[in-house]
């Protein structure tokens, strides 16, 4: 390819093009791996259960690359909406749950059935379903996913009693991309993206925000998710 080709091509939108196109091949996978996996008896599943843990992380993974792009390139904007907050609790759940009973991990819910919040149903379930498959990872034996209204807040959260957040990631990521590690097998990026998607949900001069630290009441790490 010439050199003139080259500067004319726009990484940028090919990257979104093809992780878009990604997406969409992952999602028949996903749908393949469901359907095989009810031709076997539930003892025999337990393949295909890691293979949707890891299906559903690819997936959420490239949906934050396809977000980040379109922000980066002024054409993203968040679909807000009036929404369950249990019913949003429920669908992030959904896709966790194979492996959550394959590694004997209980997860308790605890949220109010009348609680509801103004967000964007996608942003935010693909943000708390990214920390929940991490501490489904980090966990002992318990994760507890709740949701309350505090003042002018509606806060989600997400415990563990595994061994907590690491130090290198106690420093803030205030919407900086270099606090991103790509040198590790953690990278932060879905703190990054949480933190981003969190910002951009804004109410009455008030605006979202993410918090992680390791008092969780379980004993272990702690995510929380604030919307105005």
């Amino acid at each position: 390819m010439s050199e003139k080709v080259l500067s004319e091509l726009n990484f940028a939108a090919v990257l979104g093009s093809s992780v878009h196109d990604m997406k969409n091949s992952l999602s028949i996978i996903q749908d393949l791996i469901s359907q095989t996996a009810k031709t076997f008896q539930p003892d025999q599943q337990g393949p295909f259960g890691q293979l949707e843990f890891e299906a559903n992380r690819m997936n959420n993974l490239l949906m934050q690359l396809l977000v980040l792009y379109k922000l980066d390139s002024a054409h993203f904007n968040l679909s807000i909406d009036e929404h369950s907050v249990l019913d949003l609790l429920d669908e992030v759940v959904a896709h966790q749950e194979t492996l959550l009973a394959m590694q004997d991990i209980k997860l308790t819910i605890d949220c109010p059935e009348e609680l509801f919040c103004y967000c964007d149903f996608n942003m935010i379930s693909n943000v708390l379903g990214t920390i929940l498959n991490n501490a489904q990872r980090y966990a002992g034996q318990n994760i507890l996913l709740s949701a309350r209204q505090q003042e002018q807040h509606l806060v989600f959260a997400i415990e563990d009693d595994g061994a907590g957040y690491p130090d290198i990631f106690m420093q803030p990521v205030n919407g900086d991309l270099n606090s991103v590690n790509f040198n590790t097998g953690s990278t932060g990026l879905g703190l990054y993206f949480a933190e981003i998607i969190a910002k951009m949900h804004r109410n009455a001069g008030n605006q979202g925000s993410t918090v992680i630290d390791n008092k969780s009441t379980l004993g272990g790490a702690r995510f929380r998710l604030m919307l105005p």
